[in-house]
């Protein structure tokens, strides 16, 4: 549920988390890159581009999604034949289930990649996951199930393309405001540089080992 329903059962805990690399053993994204699209080394070099300012993740990541020529629905088919998910997630979403705790998905991928994912690995109760991420739209004249037919659909205009800490902030605003009013705990679970920004905005961080 987005917020304001997300509080409406008074959680003690609301968890935010990064999907790729992070819910995910490998990045859905760099998988479609590298096996489908213009390649590992051209996707490094992006990544390094955007490390040193060269260029926004936002331009990096819109060049490697418009590399990838295969019809969505077989992308899809692929990621879910060879993206694995991280072996502790699906016992923390049942705990986190019984517990009332919201888990909330804050990415820079593909909200139907994402759900399909999590479906495909979690099971049917993933249905009730939010996620906040960008979408996939036809491009003009074709559409997602053909060739080269699909593209990118921002979520908002920063240079992430998906400013995660925009989620985030009405949350702390509305308790900053209401200062006698139960407060939850805000966590955040992340695994790269896009993460930083929504990790400012919450009380504890939980970053992936190894990342």
């Amino acid at each position: 549920m987005p917020y304001p329903q997300t509080l409406e059962e008074n959680p003690k805990i609301i968890f935010f988390t990064d999907f790729d690399g992070t819910i995910t053993l490998k990045d859905s994204n760099d998988w479609l890159t590298d096996n489908l699209g213009f390649g590992e080394k051209l996707r490094k070099q992006g990544n390094a581009d955007t490390l040193n300012g060269t260029v926004t993740f936002r331009e990096s990541f819109w060049d490697m999604m418009e590399s990838v020529k295969t019809p969505f629905p077989d992308c899809i088919r692929l990621l879910c034949e060879n993206i694995k998910l991280d072996p502790y997630f699906k016992d923390f979403y049942q705990w986190s289930r019984m517990n009332k705790v919201p888990v909330i998905v804050l990415s820079s991928g593909m909200t139907p990649i994402i759900r399909s994912l999590l479906v495909h690995l979690v099971g049917p109760e993933a249905k009730d996951i939010e996620i906040v991420s960008n979408e996939v739209v036809d491009k003009p004249g074709k559409t997602k199930d053909q060739e080269d037919g699909w593209q990118l659909k921002y979520h908002d205009d920063s240079g992430f393309g998906h400013d995660k800490s925009l989620t985030i902030r009405p949350y702390a605003k509305h308790f900053a405001a209401r200062p006698n009013e139960p407060r939850p705990t805000m966590l955040y679970a992340g695994d790269g540089v896009s993460d930083l920004s929504a990790a400012r905005e919450t009380d504890l961080l939980f970053a992936k080992k190894g990342h």
